[in-house]
């Protein structure tokens, strides 16, 4: 008997993966299943997508976590958010929009666009122009 969520998981990955050209290999197959399967935007870390893998049998290395996220990011399927200037977040979601980081327990979350307004950035250096714009507004718990 054919386990429908896993399926479903699976071709969803494999749709995901052929949008961006990208080869199905094994490795990408089982991480964008993870990422994607379930049809929900997510915030992952390396070591949490690789504990996720490890938690599915599945068998991966960090260091190809580490280079199939960052194949994702140049196929423009995730979009890096890095916080503190070291620890890399990667979202699933798209679309312009700001995010919430946790202090307390290290996360990160979608905030409200609608809510965000940016009146004005400033000009970019002569021979520079504004690749993007990530808000990131930090959250403690009080």
């Amino acid at each position: 008997m054919t386990d429908v969520s896993t399926h479903s998981a699976t071709e969803r990955g494999a749709v995901w993966l052929a949008g961006a050209g990208l080869r199905p290999t094994r490795q990408r197959m089982a991480l964008a299943g993870l990422l994607v399967g379930d049809g929900k935007d997510r915030h992952v870390t390396a070591e949490s997508l690789f504990d996720a893998a490890a938690d599915t049998n599945e068998k991966v290395s960090l260091a190809t976590v580490y280079n199939t996220l960052r194949a994702f990011c140049d196929a423009g399927l995730l979009r890096e958010i890095t916080v503190d200037g070291s620890k890399s977040y990667f979202d699933t979601n798209m679309s312009d929009h700001p995010h919430f980081y946790w202090e307390d327990d290290n996360r990160l979350s979608d905030a409200p666009a609608e809510q965000l307004e940016i009146a004005r950035v400033p000009d970019a250096p002569a021979g520079a122009e504004i690749a993007s714009v990530d808000v990131v507004i930090r959250l403690r718990r009080s």
